[in-house]
């Protein structure tokens, strides 16, 4: 009865822990089988599926797979990890599946496992009942060294029809003789065991795996990102996603060939590749460094090195032609950078954290920020920073602009462009006049503007920010948070700015005798040269009162927009560096959004509680060794102490004894020994034969009290 069963199709992938293999495994998981076929084609499939009692193409795949590592996570998608102690409990299984999948560009290991198992498969073509599909995902890397097809015209791409002139990279030799066997094991197999090899790009999107490197140091604020070599270099790429729908047109109808190369349709070199990313998450700026300078960082394996370091212009006519595939990124990753940053940010739950911090002045809003920032990894944004940033970012520019002699200057132009400053010139001389307009203050309009362009940097977009104490007023607020032209409509009707907009506002409130007297508690030396003089803290606490009563303050604007302010009283806050108010904010905010500590600091907090535990254990050796002295001290004292007391004691006694046999000796010498004396000397004399009887018939007879 199980035979005529429908089933899903089922397929096998292995090492579905890593980068391709889980990507892929999550992509046909969802899949439905014959979603590909054209109808003419899915007439055919149901047919087949009619006789054969195969699954209709409403039935997704069911994957299988294997991991490369226990200590790795198991993705849920799949429905069963298979584990084998022998190859041969690993065949029970694979034979079993549909298709089998083995990808053998990131495990060096997986290459011979899996010349293995397609042979095994050829060998049992007659066990076969349903047809098998075999898939070998292979590397470009097996034509790195092959020859142009016209010498004198190299920029002609190569295609699968050149695929047996093709030529390995010294360190891919075993992979092309994987690639010969699996074509050569696929012919002429009666049907039953379909075979196909994929050449595939450096694959990207998602959390990222060959580029990886430069996406997070981008997203660390690199302010340059390192080139390999001078990057002219052409790299075939792929997003995995759209190599994960190749695979599914394979699988929905066999391979329409037995070598097919996996590639978009870009012609980027690596020096594009770089530094689309720098522009997209930091400076725009790359550095190139030779090549065994960039290897000996060891920030790449030796076969992602290989890798970006290949140089091959290729066409993938198969799938432009035969198969049906819905492009993530067709035109490849320069020209879909913005979408595959938004792809690495959100698979990595790297999201931007906003927050805003205010309060009335003394209220402690730096302290804490700080705090955060640091335990968060944000950026500080303090409104006195901001200002003397951005002027100095000017004058810096303007600078730059005046020596560069009206020559072509791309870097200039770049920076230009990156702080969005036509004219930094005629800017500084707006700032200069607006100051002299307003007793050295800036009005509202160029504050905002300086705050908004410090937000959207590409810094505070990555990793996010705390705003510390701005904005200070209603009307700050509205022009700060005021929704830009062209933006994404949302599903409400609420408009402001989702880009700056801070996700937690917190308020940290008190009384004004409070404040006063915690600022009066200030040491001189952290008062002087600051507005927490007694006179101008007063003011600024009297102007903080004036903007923010309480039916008109700032709180009310992010109120109105659902952003609800948290309040918290910091008078009952006793603790050191308000330690109990940011374990507060900490608690509402919850976890970080980052890649937590790095090695740097994982090292150093491994050192400190090394550190820790060696002093510990040095002060518990201490404390025993104290210990133990004062108890063997204790023991000699009390020992000496007992030994004197018995001493005493014996004396008492002996002298107890003396003192109550005197009396009796008196009684014995008086009465008793001068004639026992004289008896015993007779005796001694006489010598009787029995001495007894004649010493006490002495003592009768010679006793003094008898007349």
């Amino acid at each position: 009865m199980a035979n005529i069963e429908r089933t899903p199709k089922t397929i096998f992938i292995n090492n579905v822990d890593l980068f391709n293999g889980w990507n892929i495994a999550e992509y046909l998981s969802t899949c439905q089988v014959g979603a590909t076929l054209d109808e003419e084609d899915e007439e055919m499939a149901d047919e087949e599926a009619e006789r054969d009692m195969q699954p209709t193409k409403d039935d997704c795949y069911e994957v299988y797979g294997t991991i490369s590592s226990k200590e790795n996570d198991r993705p849920k998608f799949v429905k069963e990890i298979i584990e084998f102690s022998a190859r041969d409990e690993l065949y029970k299984r694979l034979i079993e599946f549909d298709i089998i999948v083995y990808d053998i560009t990131h495990d060096h290991d997986q290459i011979d496992e899996a010349t293995w198992v397609v042979s095994e498969l050829h060998a049992d073509l007659d066990k076969i009942v349903k047809p098998k599909i075999f898939i070998l995902i292979s590397s470009i890397l097996t034509w790195a060294k092959t020859k142009p097809t016209d010498a004198e015209d190299p920029d002609i791409p190569f295609t699968k029809d050149d695929y047996r002139r093709r030529r390995p990279h010294a360190n891919f030799k075993d992979h092309i003789s994987a690639e010969k066997t699996v074509i050569k094991l696929g012919k002429g197999s009666k049907k039953k065991l379909n075979t196909c090899v994929l050449a595939v790009g450096a694959t990207y999107g998602g959390k990222e795996d060959i580029f990886h490197y430069w996406f997070k140091s981008a997203w660390h604020n690199e302010p340059v990102l390192k080139c390999i070599g001078n990057g002219t270099n052409i790299v075939p790429t792929i997003h995995i996603k759209d190599l994960a729908a190749v695979i599914q047109n394979i699988a929905d109808a066999s391979p329409q060939g037995k070598y097919i190369i996996a590639k978009d349709e870009s012609m980027n070199t690596l020096e594009e590749i770089i530094k689309s990313i720098s522009k997209a998450l930091t400076t725009g700026k790359i550095q190139k460094i030779p090549p065994e300078d960039f290897l000996s960082e060891n920030k790449l394996t030796q076969a992602e090195f290989d890798t970006l370091q290949v140089n091959l212009r290729m066409e993938s006519i198969i799938i432009k032609d035969s198969m049906k595939i819905e492009w993530i990124c067709e035109s490849g990753i320069v020209d879909n950078i913005s979408e595959m940053v938004k792809e690495y940010k959100e698979s990595r739950k790297l999201l931007p954290l906003r927050i805003c911090i205010l309060g009335p002045p003394g209220a402690g809003k730096t302290t804490v920020a700080e705090q955060i920032c640091t335990g968060y990894k944000l950026h500080h944004i303090k409104l006195k920073e901001v200002i003397s940033d951005y002027i100095q970012n000017l004058m810096d520019l303007e600078q730059k602009l005046a020596t560069a002699n009206f020559e072509h200057d791309s870097d200039v132009e770049e920076e230009e462009e990156e702080n969005r400053i036509e004219d930094p010139t005629s800017r500084l001389y707006d700032i200069n006049e607006n100051k002299e307009q307003n007793n050295q203050r800036l009005d509202d309009n160029l504050l905002v503007m300086m705050v908004k362009d410090k937000l959207l940097s590409k810094r505070c977009q990555n990793q996010g920010f705390v705003l510390d104490g701005f904005p200070k007023t209603i009307d700050q607020a509205k022009i700060l948070y005021e929704d830009e032209e062209g933006e994404e409509e949302a599903d409400d009707d609420l408009h402001y700015n989702r880009q700056i907009m801070p996700e937690f506002i917190f308020s940290l409130d008190a009384d004004d005798n409070f404040l006063s007297n915690r600022i009066m508690r200030l040491p001189e030396h952290v008062v002087a040269g600051t507005h927490n003089t007694e006179e101008g803290f007063q003011r600024r606490l009297t102007e903080f009162r004036a903007n923010n009563t309480e039916d008109n303050t700032v709180l009310n604007f992010f109120d109105e927009l659902e952003f609800h302010p948290e309040r918290i009283d910091i008078t009952q806050d006793k603790s050191t560096m308000m330690k109990q108010t940011v374990d507060k904010i900490k608690k509402i905010i919850k976890d970080p959004r980052n890649y937590g500590l790095s090695k740097e600091e994982l090292e150093k907090i491994k050192r400190a509680e090394v550190e820790a535990r060696l002093q510990r254990e040095e002060k518990e050796r201490i404390e025993k060794e104290e210990r133990e002295t004062a108890e063997e001290t204790e023991r000699k004292r009390n020992e000496e102490e007992w030994a004197k007391k018995l001493s005493e004691v014996k004396q008492q006694e002996y002298e107890l004894l003396q003192a109550r046999s005197l009396p009796l000796r008196n009684y014995l010498m008086t009465h008793i020994m001068p004639t026992l004396s004289n008896g015993l000397i007779d005796c001694c004399k006489v010598r009787p034969e029995d001495p007894v009887d004649y010493l006490a018939e002495y003592i009768f007879k010679n006793n003094p009290q008898v007349d």
